[in-house]
């Protein structure tokens, strides 16, 4: 049996909404990525919304619109792909690096107490959001500080790395519609998809128009308006050194459709955890992702799993027998204080990232994709038991 990491969920609606793109001869950004932007804000909970060409394009825009300037310091988990940080660079600022906490992989209210302590002068966390599981921002039963109100109490401003976590959600509200800023991505494999894209959601007008001005050359029409205007289409002014991140309406044509189907994409990958859950919830060698979310606000991005100490197969070793029966995985990630470049410009040692590393050792992600079949789910748990089990000990002598 094949069981790939990722397939592609759409339905005729892409192609008639593209096909709509195509037939009227406007194909950059216009109508549909101001109709993307309208609905996708509304979906979220915010009061704006700029489309744009990835996540990476909306993490910087929002640092640029909180100010983040050179020689400022951010905090950025070390358990994340390289954009939440290189943004940070783009702007002659500095990470810190946190650690993460092992089961949910995202900073916890705690990990953040502790390195305000060491780091008093941070400007911005950036918070991601890991595997689509939301972070602690609120207040917990017992009165003890959220993300939230630690970081308004010490004037840090939050840009939320919601590359995983739509439509995730707590208590009833969307991540997207929390302060400060969310950034949103629609990579091929995200939970919706416009091919690349991402968006910037946030109800600070200051910061939206900002990002909208800086999108796009830093110019202060954009290419719609000059086109339906009455006024010149050729007069425009350069108010600010901007970047060229906008969406085009090609693929905001199949955001939008994949919008419609998101909380149907959302149940469906629900389901999925919900067998890795209940079948290998009793392998010993196997940690199993955390929930601190009720499963209907777990936007269900990502499904890690982590062997653990009593396992007798080597990470890599699962992956390669995994490849071999037909099944796809990854790994996500290795952490950053292990790349060259952060490791050697920041002299990260590994032993300051406990969880991280304990992670990195064992984990991997499962396939997990809102078509997938029962035949399929119960395939990759049954070689799960195969090579996980008590069994495997020659897989692992022999590795």
């Amino acid at each position: 049996m094949k069981v790939p990491f990722f397939k592609l969920s759409c339905g005729d609606n892409e192609y008639a909404y593209v096909r709509d793109v195509l037939d009227s001869g406007w194909l950059t950004t216009a109508g549909k990525a101001q109709e993307f932007e309208l609905r996708f804000a509304e979906c979220v909970g915010a009061k704006y919304a700029v489309a744009v060409n990835s996540c990476t394009a909306a993490l910087h825009l929002a640092l640029d619109a909180l100010d983040v300037k050179q020689g400022d310091r951010v905090f950025v988990p070390t358990m994340t792909f390289t954009a939440t940080a290189e943004v940070v660079n783009y702007l002659g600022a500095h990470p810190v690096f946190l650690d993460c906490d092992y089961l949910t992989r995202n900073i916890t209210p705690a990990i953040l107490r502790d390195a305000i302590t060491r780091c008093p002068d941070i400007k911005v966390l950036m918070l991601v959001h890991f595997g689509g599981h939301p972070a602690q921002l609120l207040d917990d039963e017992n009165g003890d500080e959220g993300i939230l109100a630690i970081c308004k109490r010490h004037g840090i401003r939050i840009v939320h790395d919601a590359a995983h976590a739509f439509p995730a959600q707590i208590d009833g509200k969307s991540i997207g519609g929390f302060p400060d800023i969310s950034c949103f991505s629609f990579y091929a494999n995200k939970t919706i998809t416009t091919g690349e894209g991402g968006m910037l959601a946030t109800d600070d007008e200051a910061v939206y128009a900002r990002a909208k001005l800086m999108r796009l050359h830093g110019i202060d029409r954009d290419v719609w308006d000059r086109f339906t205007s009455s006024k010149a289409g050729w007069e425009y002014d350069v108010v600010a050194p901007g970047y060229k991140y906008n969406m085009p309406d090609l693929a905001a044509a199949v955001g939008l459709a994949q919008l419609e189907n998101a909380s149907l994409f959302r149940a469906a990958r629900q389901r999925c955890a919900e067998v890795y859950f209940a079948r290998l919830g009793s392998i010993e060698a196997i940690d199993l992702p955390r929930s601190d979310v009720s499963h209907e606000d777990h936007a269900w991005h990502l499904f890690p799993i982590t062997l653990n100490s009593s396992a007798s197969i080597e990470r890599d070793s699962l992956i390669q027998e995994l490849t071999q029966a037909g099944i796809g995985t990854s790994v996500h990630y290795k952490p950053l204080h292990r790349m060259t470049y952060y490791r050697d410009r920041y002299q990260l040692r590994k032993e300051k990232f406990p969880s991280a590393e304990r992670l990195w050792s064992g984990t991997l992600s499962l396939p997990l994709y809102p078509t997938m079949t029962n035949e399929q789910l119960q395939y990759v748990c049954d070689q799960l038991w195969r090579l996980a089990g008590s069994s495997c000990s020659s897989l692992k002598s022999a590795a």
